[in-house]
């Protein structure tokens, strides 16, 4: 679970923004099922947050911070290709240093991972683990201005031989240690720590655009009957007019395969599954997906979703998912985070959950996440602009946050909480009006309307 995320000095954001979801103790018997306690200490961490702000504001770029931190965790990079950061462009800040930490929970164990980046190298970067007050650092690494990578792993001495060589030849310095030890190191080489941060990062945190294609939807539906079930009832009950969905799971040859696929793109999914894994899946349109599975040796699979209409009593017509509409169709790229956390936990942001979807579906799909997994280690985070979320029945206080764009141009962070509100107040009605900003203004959209009505 994420408990916060700093940012500085990336797209929108300027200065230091603190994006916190440390449970307020002003909140204390509100929605109790909606926080879980820290280890080791007296605070909780809220389950969800919602993100509201006028378009540009820079509730995508939070989105996109986040996102940035997790690929630096993970990726490697070129050797000429610098870090990949984008500064704030509206200040003197273009020149400065980038700086991100995030703070979370993972195995009732609190992390603090974060670095300091300019265009070209990681200037800084930490790990620490957090025991209630006392800060453990397991690894801290600096690059000098002629790209020297120091790094002391004084925490992780435990972890073994080679990550400690690896430590000391230090690394590419536009790329973090932790993608590094990731690309050099067996997971048996990692040691318990860096193997519960890395395996946070690849399994745990999921963010989902708007645009999310939904590769590998037909897979997970083809090989869990679980999940299809809970699907194709949670679209049956959502008034898609979807009754279930049916998949086809159908055999090919490697002729057959390479027919539907360019050739370099048939050598690259057969390169990946010799090197990498068991099975290798590519999307070639909306709900259709190929499937190459190792199982002593190659085996070929197409793969279809279709979406089944009861048109009449006992007559049954089945579309493919392009046919649907976009709201059905984003939704069933939501319902996996559902499931997923209805079942097995993670985090999950979603950016814009309300594209396509019918306001009163948007509530409800917050609320069963709110009532099935209640006062579990699992979390949702959303930005939107559906106003009917703002509902102190739904939401605490501490869950509602704003995003709002100063004079400069820079993003600020704030929350709900920050307000002196009744708790019987109409947030929704409140927030429309700009009581609480995070809206846009209109005012100059008035005039020009009044100069048209003039010429």
């Amino acid at each position: 679970m994420i408990v916060s995320f700093s940012i500085e000095n990336f797209r929108s954001f300027a200065g230091e923004e603190t994006f916190s979801l440390v449970a307020s103790n002003r909140f204390a018997g509100h929605h109790e099922g909606h926080a879980v306690s820290i280890p080791g200490g007296e605070e909780r961490v809220l389950r969800t947050a919602v993100l509201y702000g006028a378009n540009g504001a820079g509730k995508s770029n939070l989105f996109k911070a986040l996102n940035f931190v997790r690929t630096m965790a993970l990726n490697t990079r070129g050797k000429n290709s610098g870090t990949g950061r984008e500064s704030f462009r509206f200040g003197d800040e273009i020149e400065k240093p980038s700086i991100f930490d995030l703070c979370f929970l993972v195995n009732d164990k609190l992390y603090r991972f974060g670095f300091k980046i300019d265009d070209h190298r990681i200037v800084e970067e930490w790990l620490v683990q957090i025991d209630g007050k006392r800060e453990k650092e397991l690894y801290e690494r600096v690059t000098s201005a002629d790209d020297k990578v120091t790094i002391e792993t004084k925490g992780l001495k435990k972890a073994g031989s080679k990550l400690t060589a690896l430590a000391t030849v230090g690394g590419p310095p536009n790329q973090t240690f932790l993608a590094t030890v990731r690309a050099m190191l067996s997971t048996s080489d990692y040691g318990i720590e860096l193997t519960n941060v890395i395996n946070w990062f690849e399994d745990s945190l999921t963010l989902i655009r708007p645009d999310s294609p939904f590769l590998p939807l037909g897979q997970l539906l083809a090989q869990d009957t679980t999940f299809l079930q809970f699907a194709s009832e949670f679209l049956k009950a959502s008034s898609t007019g979807v009754d279930h969905l049916d998949i086809s799971k159908k055999e090919l040859t490697e002729d057959q395969l390479r027919s539907m696929l360019p050739e370099q793109i048939f050598t690259d999914i057969i390169n990946e599954i010799n090197e990498d894994g068991e099975k290798a899946v590519v999307s070639i349109g909306e709900g259709s997906e190929l499937l190459v599975e190792r199982t002593g040796e190659n085996h070929y699979f197409h793969i279809t979703i279709q979406a089944a209409h009861e048109h009449k009593a006992g007559r049954v017509i089945s579309l493919k998912l392009v046919d649907e509409s976009d709201g059905t169709q984003r939704l069933l790229q939501l319902i996996p985070a559902l499931h997923h956390l209805k079942t097995s936990g993670g985090v999950f942001v979603i950016d814009e959950i309300d594209r396509s979807m019918h306001p009163m579906l948007t509530i409800k799909f917050l609320e069963f996440f709110l009532k099935c997994c209640e006062g579990e280690q699992r979390q949702i985070i959303v930005t939107t602009h559906e106003s009917n979320l703002l509902d102190l029945d739904l939401l605490r206080r501490d869950e509602i946050w704003f995003v709002e764009k100063d004079k400069e141009g820079a993003t600020r962070l704030y929350s709900l909480s920050e307000f002196k509100v009744r708790k019987d107040l109409e947030i929704r009605k409140h927030y429309l009006q700009g009581r609480f900003g995070a809206v846009p203004f209109l005012g100059t959209l008035d005039r020009l309307l009044e100069e048209e009505a003039s010429v």
